[in-house]
């Protein structure tokens, strides 16, 4: 272990202790202090901040995508790639204070695997049972990390169930060629063989103190974390407006189709519109609509002023998803996110 040193967040006002072999994202997370983060590999910017005061920072490897050279210099930072080698203060650029302060501290523990089965041609409902402890506390919209027999990698997954007694977590997981823990789990993974996790991570969770209309856009296995917000909504009986826009490439590409029109009857206000991208002859005579995702999006809302949106899936979607709405005039402030980024071949807008 290294050196201790203190990082003051603002305008929040909560410290923290942050060792410097750590990075100061995962030293938060294991105070309890749950700051907005995504892929936490450096790729996706969510955890992007300003440096007020202190300079001697060493950083792990990162996207220049994700903090380009300019901004570094001008005192921009990625809290999940940043070590702390003296005292700072950080101004938190995308924050939400109610997520901060009901952060859930990590956990670690093993699950023994229940079920592996395919939901789509790519893709896998994985259900595993906690063995110990005897909890892992998260909030619906959060993921777990693996760590993938065999070697000192992780890979991070969205859960798709809620919070249960019974200790399981479910998982839509994409089937990528040659992909680590993808050839994993299509090749080796066996009823009962167990796999250290550790959990939670993630701020795609349902902001609970505000009743504005909701707006879900997913591709690929972003089908997950809002599968579980639906759940959790249904459960609870949450009564917001809500639409849920998935797309894939054809119709082969959609999943949980009979589980999200169960959770329509449910729900007070709830629309779902899969669109597929690319139909062909195996679609047959497909009655939804056709197009990227995006482009439903656009045609289907006219203005969005006051909605909040939850957006999931490969990065180019989830980009193309954020500029279309806040062109129809969504709040940045109120647009969440998860950009699944991958090892493997990048996926597309269509999340295939």
């Amino acid at each position: 272990m290294g050196e201790k040193h203190v990082v003051r967040f603002e305008p929040v006002g909560i410290e923290i202790e942050v060792d410097e072999d750590q990075n100061i994202l995962r030293a938060a997370a294991e105070q309890g202090v749950q700051l907005m983060h995504g892929c936490k590999e450096g790729q996706c910017a969510a955890c992007k901040s300003f440096v007020l005061e202190g300079e001697d920072i060493e950083y792990d490897s990162y996207s220049t995508f994700a903090l380009p050279d300019y901004e570094k210099e001008e005192g921009s930072t990625l809290l999940c790639r940043a070590h702390a080698y003296e005292d700072l203060t950080i101004e938190l650029l995308n924050y939400d204070e109610e997520i901060i302060r009901s952060g859930l501290p990590l956990t670690t523990g093993t699950v023994e695997v229940v079920s592996n089965e395919s939901v789509t041609h790519d893709m896998r409902h994985l259900v595993v049972k906690l063995v110990e402890p005897s909890e892992i506390k998260f909030f619906p919209g959060q993921y777990m990390d693996f760590k993938i027999p065999g070697t000192e990698e992780t890979r991070s997954f969205s859960m798709a169930n809620t919070p249960n007694r019974d200790g399981l977590f479910e998982f839509v997981i994409k089937i990528y060629p040659d992909g680590l823990f993808s050839e994993f789990l299509n090749e080796k993974v066996a009823i009962g063989d167990r796999l250290e996790v550790e959990a939670p991570f993630g701020t795609f969770t349902l902001r609970e103190n505000r009743t504005s209309r909701l707006v879900f856009v997913g591709g690929g296995a972003g089908m997950a974390p809002v599968l579980g917000l639906l759940r959790s909504m249904a459960e609870r009986g949450v009564e917001r407006k809500a639409t849920f826009y998935y797309g894939g490439r054809a119709s082969r590409d959609l999943c949980f189709e009979k589980e999200i029109a169960e959770l329509g009857g449910q729900l007070k206000d709830f629309r779902y519109i899969p669109a597929i991208s690319d139909p062909g002859d195996a679609d047959g005579e497909w009655q939804g609509e056709t197009g990227l995702i995006t482009e439903v999006l656009r045609a289907q809302e006219g203005d969005l002023k006051g909605a909040d949106a939850y957006v999931c899936g490969p990065p180019p979607m989830v980009d193309a998803a954020i500029a279309t709405l806040t062109q129809l005039g969504v709040s940045e402030h109120n647009i969440f996110y998860d950009k699944f980024t991958t090892t493997g071949e990048p996926e597309g807008e269509d999340g295939t």
